[in-house]
């Protein structure tokens, strides 16, 4: 039965050539429309959710502040500092904290043979590394034995690297910071994040924080950065935070002017909300420029069933059933959706590799390497999002036809002229 079918819709498309052409360029057109749309909002999503996560999966940044609450006989209006006996208290404390450390940043020189860059200089420890993605694309990262030993060593941000050695191999090199020799030990590549404190990590560089008591009073920390144990407990977290530094410098745990913490998680619905939103937007988009294709499929079928009156009038006094009608017409409007789909979609393979990147983050971000960029890259996932609502549209453009062919009279089809 099937190979009867496929056989008169292929008798047709050629009877009709003009027609049927018409016919699956609307389809064509849609499902080129569906598949870049999704295609460049999935790009798009990525780029985002990159630039989220590259600051660090699930790192909370914490300032000090100044009391606003009367606790413990303590006045309000005094300054907060981070000492290393906080950072023993949250270790103990804090449950919910995996991992913590204090971070000293002091704006200096850094030099190299005749090259001078004032930038960030941040005494952290070896844990810091992991907690806000700061990967080495050549060398290594600060460990606890340079922690310990004092070690005078140095990791490069991208864009200060760039600066002091211009593409000239930087690990092994020995930098001045203030005067005092450091030894490059790693560099990472550009980190293309979408927000930062004190100044960007590209623009930045790293010393242990004992060494950084070598160049400056390291006794107050500038901020404390810590990652909690999952991402769902980050608010709980955060109060544990307040509430071991609250109970050893004597301030309410409930001041929040005290502290103040920027944390990832809270954004994390923004970004999903702007990204999954936009996506759907674009989906839609491309379902109703497919869905006009469809009524376009729909309005070709309804004209073959008045054509072919006679012959299902022939069909059903033979015979057939309602349902052998109805299945008939609604898999010849599906194939010739399917078709034109299979054609569209190979052509949005030739349209993606023609294109291939479109400009995004790179401009603002001086960056041409298009990693920020727009990728329109036709993924499994996009093909099949694209079948599915091609597959939709061909059963609804196909069904009415079938519908109204199913529902004639055998007699009246059989004396139709």
């Amino acid at each position: 039965m099937l190979t009867e079918i496929f056989n008169e819709i292929w008798q047709s498309l050629r009877r009709h050539k003009l027609r049927s052409f018409l016919t699956m360029l609307g389809i064509v057109w849609g499902i080129v429309s569906v598949t870049m749309l999704i295609a460049y909002g999935s790009s798009f999503r990525s780029v985002l959710v990159y630039t989220f996560e590259v600051f660090g999966k699930g790192a909370v940044v914490a300032w000090p502040g100044q009391t606003s609450e009367q606790a413990g006989g303590e006045r309000a209006g005094r300054r907060v500092r981070f000492e290393k006996e906080d950072l023993d208290a949250v270790n103990e404390e804090a449950t919910l904290i995996r991992q913590v450390c204090r971070e000293t940043v002091r704006f200096l020189g850094i030099s190299y043979n005749d090259r001078l860059a004032n930038t960030a200089i941040r005494g952290v420890c070896p844990e810091y590394g992991e907690m806000r993605s700061e990967i080495p694309s050549q060398g290594r990262w600060l460990t606890p034995e340079d922690e310990v030993e004092r070690r005078r060593v140095v990791f490069l941000g991208a864009r200060l690297r760039e600066k002091l050695f211009s593409g000239r191999p930087s690990v092994g090199e020995t930098v001045q910071i203030s005067g005092v020799r450091f030894t490059v030990i790693g560099t990472m590549e550009r980190k293309f994040q979408d927000s930062n404190y004190f100044t960007s990590d590209d623009e930045s560089c790293w010393i242990p924080y004992s060494a950084a008591g070598d160049i400056w009073n390291t006794r107050y920390a500038s901020v404390m950065v810590f990652v909690p144990v999952a991402p769902r407990f980050e608010k709980q977290a955060m109060q544990q935070f307040r509430a071991a530094l609250a109970k050893r410098q004597r301030f309410a745990p409930t001041d929040t002017r005290a502290i103040q913490m920027f944390g990832r998680e809270e954004f994390r619905p923004i970004i999903d909300g702007i990204t999954i939103g936009l996506q759907a937007l674009l989906l839609f988009i491309g379902a109703l420029t497919l869905g006009i294709g469809g009524v376009g499929v729909m309005n070709i079928m309804l004209v073959t069933v008045d054509e072919r009156i006679r012959e299902i009038g022939l069909r059903r006094a033979l015979g057939a059933r309602r349902k052998h009608i109805r299945l008939h017409f609604l898999i010849e409007g599906l194939t010739i959706t399917l078709l034109g789909g299979a054609i569209g979609l190979l052509i949005s393979l030739v349209i993606a590799n023609a294109i291939g990147t479109l400009a995004f983050l790179g401009p603002a971000y001086e960056d041409t390497s298009g990693k920020v960029d727009i990728h329109l890259n036709i993924s499994w996932t996009t093909v099949a999002l694209s079948v599915g609502v091609l597959t939709i549209v061909g059963l609804l453009s196909g069904w009415v036809p079938a519908v109204r062919a199913a529902r004639l009279d055998p007699v009246e089809a059989l004396r139709y002229e």
